[in-house]
């Protein structure tokens, strides 16, 4: 099997719902880390490139009709390379990370760029046809996020709980505290703004112009999720659901963004002089059951560590993806790991980043290939919940 490098990763800032990046199409924006890898990787011949897979959990609007392809094209790659768009929910930017990967290791491609993307500010309302004649159905869904069209075999059979509910499943179930989930929120906000203001983020995000109608265009530069609070102001959130205890605070944004890593063999490394700073161990999926869809990294990083002959303890920077803080605890908790291990998002995650569904699993790997640069450290876990009960994680080393 061929070794698979990360030789350049870079992604947007992550905007607000109905934030900086609002105006911007979901295949315009996947376009934006595209074209900047073809800019920062002059040598490379970019009709070579095998296939572009990204990620996107939504493709209900505008990133309908195969995101990827179109992004390609809209990016000014050559139109002989083609693109696939993966959904695996809110995994598909890693998971399509992971199918690129194979694609290289087992030899049937040598130069991959691989992401993800999500415009959950442009997701569109939807409805659906009628079923009987004068139907007077009223059926109408937010595709933001969330279920539409449910099965009612699955509902009655496994449930079909809206998300924040399968957090707070956890949280009943394995005694996770509103205290401890407030605690873990500020914790993710206080690091991600300390990695800000430090110009952490600044090697991965490349500049978004945004045009306006009547004046010159905005530079979007940095991640606006970031909310500055405390202990005391989240304890005053009120909880979603009554009597219980997730909150807007301790739960992961609505958000917009794009990323994209250019993946190689060792020979296209050498071929078009490229420098190679990650490589790509493994990825591996697990299920669990849908009303606690939030446990499963747990089975997923146990399997892929597991094939890999490797443990926690090798690990330098672990990546959950922070749903929600109660989702988060679980894990992290079940694996063994202190809540304050200094190793768990380093840099903050998805409560204070924010979480653009299929974006997230290519950020976590883009971030972890600077931190390990960085740092110096030799290895990462990516890992992170799915919706409908699965997990997905992935273990990237960084190249010396």
């Amino acid at each position: 099997m061929k070794d698979v490098y990360i030789c350049d990763a870079v992604r947007t800032p992550i905007g607000r719902y109905g934030g900086a990046l609002s105006s911007v199409r979901a295949d315009d924006l996947a376009a934006l880390p595209l074209k900047a890898l073809m800019e920062r990787n002059p040598g490379v011949d970019w009709q070579a490139v095998d296939d572009v897979l990204l990620g996107c959990a939504n493709q209900s609007g505008e990133d309908n009709r195969n995101v990827a392809r179109m992004a390609t094209l809209l990016a000014g790659l050559p139109q002989e390379v083609p693109g696939c768009t993966v959904n695996r929910l809110c995994g598909s930017g890693l998971n399509a990370i992971g199918d690129a990967t194979r694609a290289i290791s087992c030899g049937e491609a040598e130069l991959m760029i691989a992401g993800g993307v999500e415009s959950m500010s442009r997701a569109p309302f939807v409805m659906p046809k009628a079923t009987t004649p004068f139907s007077r159905s009223t059926e109408f869904y937010d595709t933001t996020m969330g279920w539409r069209f449910i099965n009612p075999k699955l509902d009655a059979d496994y449930g079909t709980e809206a998300m924040p509910q399968t957090a707070e499943n956890l949280a009943n179930d394995f005694g996770i505290s509103r205290e401890d989930q407030d605690k873990f929120a500020l914790w993710s906000q206080q690091k991600a703004a300390a990695a800000q203001e430090d110009g952490r983020f600044a090697e991965e995000i490349i500049e978004v112009s945004i045009p306006m109608r009547r004046a010159d265009p905005v530079v979007f530069s940095q991640d606006e999720h970031l909310r500055g609070t405390s202990l005391d102001k989240l304890a005053k959130l009120r909880p979603l659901f009554d009597g219980g205890s997730i909150t807007a605070g301790n739960a992961s944004g609505i958000n917009d963004g794009a990323a994209a890593l250019l993946l190689a063999s060792g020979d296209a490394v050498k071929r078009y002089n490229l420098k190679p700073k990650a490589r790509i161990l493994g990825m591996a999926v697990a299920g669990v059951p849908p009303r606690i869809m939030g446990l499963g990294p747990v089975p997923a990083t146990r399997k892929l560590l597991k094939r890999l002959s490797l443990t926690l303890d090798d690990m330098d920077i672990l990546e959950f993806n922070e749903a929600f803080a109660a989702q988060a605890l679980t894990c992290t908790r079940e694996l063994g790991l202190k809540d304050d291990d200094p190793r768990i998002n380093p840099q903050g995650g998805a409560i204070a980043l924010g979480h653009p569904l299929g974006m997230s699993g290519a950020r976590l790997a883009t971030s972890v290939t600077y931190q390990l640069e960085r740092t110096q450290g030799k290895l990462a876990l990516c890992t992170m919940c799915i919706g409908v009960g699965q997990g997905i994680a992935m273990v990237i080393e960084r190249v010396d």
